[in-house]
């Protein structure tokens, strides 16, 4: 399969993909739970839900939203949403090995983490600003609103956001190519968010049976 392409058409992000070949979603195994709680307990430990915000990446997270127009306080970067939920004890959401893998590293980064069927992506793919009356069903809430906001969005129209994703491209039992892209801050270094593509690729292996057919580093 081809790489998926993505133009990035809004400043200030740096976009780390990778595809995931012959992966196989099934339950979270017992193994995958311990590597997720050892890393959960480690930030309930050191970190206050107030203080989550104040961490360098979340920090320069929220900075990229501003400079797209968005305010993070009412519409919060999903790696932000996750590690609240983590610091006030309730744990990563239990959805399956491959979602949980990409909810893991978005806490690890602080990075907003997006992953989707690859069957499901019609190409070409752009990170854009939504434009009016554009809307898609989320994952877990009702129809998302996505006028302003920064969105992927391939030649069916938008399907994910650095905040929530959507259920036509949504990661499911019969999904077998997995794509997950990751939202970094411009000022980001190459070499943390390869190491960041190279984790989720590491741990789809091994947890999912995936094999990497390809990763690339997407700046303006």
């Amino acid at each position: 399969m081809r790489p998926v392409q993505i133009a990035i058409e809004i400043p200030g992000v740096t976009v780390g993909v990778i595809t995931v070949e012959e992966a196989r979603v099934a339950p979270t195994t017992p193994e995958l739970f311990r590597e997720m709680d050892g890393v959960c307990e480690r930030f309930r430990r050191e970190l206050t839900v107030e203080g989550v915000a104040d961490l360098e990446a979340i920090s320069a997270v929220r900075r990229m939203f501003r400079a797209w127009g968005v305010d993070p306080a009412r519409y919060r970067p999903a790696s932000e949403a996750l590690l609240r939920r983590v610091v006030q004890g309730k744990g990563l959401y239990r959805v399956s090995n491959v979602v949980d893998i990409i909810n893991l590293g978005s806490i690890e980064t602080g990075w907003p983490y997006g992953t989707y069927d690859t069957a499901h992506v019609a190409p070409p793919v752009a990170f854009r600003m939504g434009a009016r009356g554009e809307t898609y069903e989320g994952i877990g809430r009702h129809v998302w609103h996505v006028e302003g906001r920064p969105v992927l969005a391939d030649s069916r129209g938008p399907f994910g956001s650095p905040v929530s994703d959507s259920t036509r491209t949504m990661i499911t039992e019969s999904t077998r190519s997995v794509l997950t892209t990751i939202f970094a801050p411009a000022g980001s270094s190459t070499a943390a968010i390869q190491q960041a593509l190279d984790r989720v690729g590491e741990r789809l292996a091994r947890f999912a049976g995936g094999r990497v057919s390809s990763t690339a580093i997407i700046r303006p």
